[in-house]
């Protein structure tokens, strides 16, 4: 009897034991808010355009051969609640009114400078505190400079380049001059990054093109996931064909990067948008209005 009225004890305390353990784990679960949605919104800016005489230069398996076109320099802003990304700087600044060189096999144009464009917006070169580069070639990082205050995000492989005697291929260090002499601030990147923490915008890593090329993620409430692809591809056939471009730091990588590219878009369902396709303007609105 005894025996029976001890486990029936037992038993009584295990279980208010265990609904005290039970509530003291819930409470502060319950009692913690759900994290809002990040305020996110998205600008493409004109940084200039690119004429080239012979496009098979951008791929190695001679689809393109003789061909003539126009790659487009874009730029883009994302708005992160009250912070400002400056995804890649476009054509260097000085272009502006001059003809593009007809003698030589590319010919780089620019209309009009980043601030300029963000004036339009609302926006003051000063709020722009990250600068984001897709990668270090001369027409993502034309304008950087001009940024000086803000930090600068690029991948570290790239940032080596900066420091090769003599650089790589349209690789040009004063461009970066601000950050190269210790005066400004720098984040390099490995692998993938989280911009601000939260998910909502990721450079994700996809070398190729230079050791250290990237892509930027921005995941908007309304439009959906944006995949902005840096130079992993310069034309949408360059997915239909695996072209690549001679220049590319590596043919296997780029391949690599195109998968991934391609995973990524159709895991997310996102909108990719090819920065230098011209046909991929589109995808966002036009300029002043944004993607939200």
């Amino acid at each position: 009897m005894k025996d029976l009225q001890d486990k029936e004890t037992f038993m009584k305390t295990f279980k208010l034991s265990s609904a005290m353990a039970l509530a003291a784990v819930s409470l502060p679960l319950a009692s913690t808010p759900a994290r809002a949605a990040p305020d996110l919104e998205l600008w493409r800016l004109d940084c200039g355009d690119i004429a080239v005489k012979d496009l098979s230069i951008f791929s190695d398996t001679f689809a393109s051969a003789g061909k003539k076109g126009v790659l487009t320099d874009s730029c883009y802003v994302i708005r992160h609640g009250g912070d400002y990304l400056l995804w890649d700087t476009g054509l260097p600044a000085d272009l502006i009114g001059k003809a593009p060189a007809e003698d030589q096999p590319i010919g780089a144009s620019l209309k009009t400078d980043i601030p300029i464009q963000l004036k339009q917006i609302g926006i003051k070169p000063e709020q722009i505190a990250t600068v984001g580069i897709s990668h270090n070639h001369f027409d993502h990082l034309g304008q950087a400079a001009t940024f000086s205050k803000a930090t600068l995000m690029i991948g570290a492989a790239d940032w080596q380049a900066f420091h090769d005697n003599p650089p790589p291929f349209a690789v040009v260090p004063d461009l970066v001059k601000p950050w190269l002499d210790g005066k400004a601030k720098l984040d390099l990147v490995t692998g993938d990054r989280d911009v601000f923490g939260d998910g909502s915008v990721m450079m994700l890593s996809m070398p190729g093109h230079t050791k250290g090329e990237t892509a930027l993620l921005v995941k908007l409430a309304k439009m959906g996931p944006v995949l902005l692809s840096g130079d992993v591809v310069h034309f949408e056939d360059n997915l239909v064909i695996h072209g690549v471009p001679g220049f590319n730091e590596n043919r296997a990588d780029s391949l690599a990067s195109m998968e991934r590219l391609e995973a990524v878009t159709a895991g997310l369902n996102a909108t990719l948008v090819i920065q230098h396709d011209p046909t991929h303007i589109s995808r966002l609105p036009a300029f002043p209005e944004s993607a939200k």
